[in-house]
């Protein structure tokens, strides 16, 4: 009895030291930032976008898992709020630090200030990005890079790394564009004017043709504007860190004459697959492993094209720079050309590889709930919207999370919002009836339960065109469980991939499709779900996940300051 009692008393001690270890190795990384208007020139054009500390894109947080993040953020924008999401971060216990104006809290006024404070749990690929109006849109974003902790490693070995931050660049303003969007008539922003890699394109220009003819077309001195050059030593394995903030553009990316192992998506390992190009949607993240394998005496053309729309844009391109050759030494073959633009079939042939390596956590059997929601354009009042199930989601002045936290009512509508759209829907077709409403319902979901969503998608308002959506989940990884052509049925349930499905934050639905994703609500909190696209969830794309409110800790001060919550902090009724 005492030699048992002795032992489990030393199992207790190891597991202690083990965690006591753990949080003395974790550091909380502190950051002071000011979030302000600078004049730059990503595209060698010169226009007003919103930088950080002066820095276009934003700085790169850097940490290790387990750390802490401390960034105190002050909003130096003349007129305008301003708040920033982490994008992929799931906010255990910090739900008010997600980033989320109206939704997670007010936005941050001129002059005024912030801090986020957040635990960063897992090794990844992220990035951040303004959460208000179309900040994004307007250069507000930046990487975040995620670490394994000290005495942990990948599952896969590499000699260096290379970040790479995709983007997409309009010299329209996002004051013109959100504009447009909200006119009647209708005015759509267009397709942008270039692609950036790490903040840095060229307009009007092809860099591939520049360098070969010798033109002087281009005007790449500016560092704002210099091509980027990944500097490589021949027999080596990279790890190539791409993420994609774009406004609008589906991308894919390709290396001249090289292959690519695909290991990470949205921070979760999955099963290594060979490809010799990837898709990548907005919101989404991917890791990749590059072998410099190829003729060590050229260097070689990175490039990224436009997919899912007709591509009016020119491909962004890097140079894969061999050493000891020189960067500017040009590459001896043409820039890889991406796939035919409505080339579905490939991309779903890649989507469908993605699956999660093995020991990876596996989905519940079954779910408790099941939330169809169809995407949409729609008319409202004679204005373009996008609808949810025929509602076009439209935020409240108080946020989300302090009105639930709080039950303040009549903060937000307090209808339940239909989980699934009519049986005579035809998705192929325009909608019979056009027109729509708008709403700031919300689905509340409980605790702890198992939840299956199916995204629908359908014909838009003209005849044959169905688009791209890339759909982004705030404070979870869901498990993508399928994805089909046509309208969902009950059959297709039994085709779900329960075995080794992919764990992300971000998923496509194709045109004419639908996507089935399953989560667990198991994180406290208020979450938006949404198209990734920035015009989209302008227009109203995306809908409101509420669970576990009631265990939401005491939410700060500053996060409250507007709407109801605002009048009540005013006059100290808020517990």
């Amino acid at each position: 009895m005492a030699t048992s009692s002795l032992s489990l008393l030393l199992i207790s001690a190891g597991i202690i030291s083990v965690l006591l270890q753990a949080a003395s190795a974790s550091k909380t990384r502190h950051f002071k930032w000011e979030v302000g208007y600078i004049y730059a020139s990503p595209d060698c054009n010169e226009k007003i976008l919103i930088g950080i500390n002066g820095q276009f894109p934003g700085p790169t947080i850097r940490a290790k898992a387990g750390d802490t993040i401390h960034v105190e953020l002050k909003n130096t924008l003349h007129t305008e709020g301003v708040v920033i999401h982490w994008h992929g971060i799931r906010q255990f216990g910090t739900p008010w630090a997600d980033g989320t104006a109206s939704i997670s809290q007010c936005a941050i006024d001129p002059e005024e200030t912030f801090v986020y404070r957040f635990r960063v749990e897992k090794a990844g690929t992220y990035f951040y990005h303004g959460h208000y109006g179309m900040q994004r849109a307007a250069g507000l974003y930046g990487s975040l890079i995620v670490d394994a902790a000290d005495g942990e490693a990948e599952p896969f070995r590499y000699d260096g790394e290379f970040n790479l931050l995709l983007s997409d660049w309009y010299h329209q303003s996002i004051y013109d564009q959100t504009v447009g969007l909200s006119s009647k008539p209708f005015r759509w922003i267009g397709e942008p004017q270039t692609l950036l890699i790490n903040g840095r394109g060229q307009y009007n220009c092809s860099l591939a043709a520049h360098l070969i003819e010798g033109s002087n077309t281009c005007e790449t001195t500016s560092k704002d504007c210099a091509p980027v050059v990944l500097r490589v030593l021949p027999n080596k394995t990279y790890r190539l860190r791409i993420a994609s903030t774009t406004s609008l553009s589906s991308l894919n990316l390709a290396i001249g004459n090289h292959k690519m192992v695909v290991v990470e998506a949205d921070g979760n390992h999955v099963e290594p697959f060979m490809v010799d190009d990837i898709d990548i949607y907005s919101g989404e993240s991917y890791s990749v492993l590059l072998t410099t394998d190829q003729n060590p005496s050229s260097n070689y053309w990175l490039s990224i094209g436009v997919r899912g729309r007709k591509p009016k844009t020119s491909p962004a391109l890097a140079i894969v720079n061999y050493s000891p050759n020189s960067p500017s030494k040009l590459p001896e073959s043409s820039p890889p050309i991406a796939p035919e633009w409505n080339d579905y079939n490939h991309s779903k042939s890649f989507s469908y590889r993605i699956l999660a390596r093995r020991g990876a956590p596996k989905p519940p059997q079954s779910a408790d709930r099941r939330i169809v929601l169809l995407n949409t354009q729609n008319k409202i009042d004679g204005y373009t919207k996008w609808s949810i199930n025929n509602i076009s989601l439209a935020l409240p002045p108080t946020p989300y999370l302090g009105s639930m936290r709080y039950r303040l009512k009549n903060a937000f509508d307090a209808g339940t919002p239909p989980e699934n759209f009519p049986s005579s829907y035809d998705v192929m077709k325009p909608p019979t009836n056009p027109n729509s409403t708008q709403s700031s319902n919300a689905y509340v979901i409980r605790f702890n339960s198992t939840v299956d969503v199916i995204l629908q998608n359908a014909n838009a308002l003209a005849v044959n065109v169905s688009e791209i959506h890339p759909w982004h989940l705030h404070g979870h990884d869901f498990w993508v469980v399928g994805y089909g052509d046509g309208r969902f049925d009950e059959k297709d349930v039994a085709r779900f991939n329960l075995k080794n499905p992919p764990l992300r934050n971000t998923v496509v639905i194709f045109p004419y499709g639908w996507t089935a994703i399953r989560f667990v609500a198991d994180n406290p909190g208020v979450w938006a779900f949404h198209c990734h696209i920035e015009p989209h969830l302008h227009m109203g794309m995306g809908v409101i996940f509420a669970e576990g409110v009631e265990h939401v800790g005491k939410i700060p001060k500053e996060a409250l300051v507007c709407g109801m919550t605002g009048k009540m902090l005013m006059h100290n009724h808020l517990p």
